[in-house]
């Protein structure tokens, strides 16, 4: 009887290695699938939930006869900017506070994406309440329906 007896010899480094390197395939793996799977869920819960239609929309104020308009910029989910559009010296100096005022607002506003709760102070009263009146204008124009 003959026997055809194989031996096969096995470098312990080279299994190690092979071992490593499989392990760390298996982590890399792992590790994009974590990566990338949350953001695809996020982003299509984010369209899914969208608040806004992006885009520029004005609304008109109009101060003795001199009109202006405040501009908020907003993306599916959050208010970008709010700027006083076609403000002309003559309105600027004859109403100082309007810009600190929009300021101070906008501040308030991109810190909670939301125009409620907002607060100001006594000598800006009225002129915040014009300005903010004017940018939840603009935001209904914004809104999803």
């Amino acid at each position: 009887m003959s026997s055809k007896t194989k031996i096969v010899v096995l470098h312990m480094k080279e299994v190690i290695y092979t071992i490593i390197f499989v392990v760390l395939a298996i982590l890399l793996a792992v590790l994009l699938f974590m990566m990338f799977g949350k953001d695809r869920k996020a982003d299509s819960a984010a369209t899914s939930a969208a608040v806004y239609h992006a885009g520029v929309y004005k609304s008109p104020i109009t101060l003795n006869g001199n009109t202006f308009d405040v501009e908020v910029t907003v993306d599916e989910n959050h208010i970008n900017a709010i700027s006083l559009v076609n403000l002309s010296e003559t309105t600027t100096a004859m109403y100082p506070l309007m810009e600190p005022a929009l300021d101070a607002l906008s501040s308030q506003i991109y810190a909670s994406q939301t125009t409620e709760n907002i607060t100001y102070t006594d000598e800006n009263k009225y002129t915040s309440m014009l300005l903010l009146d004017a940018i939840n204008e603009a935001l209904d124009k914004a809104k999803v329906d």
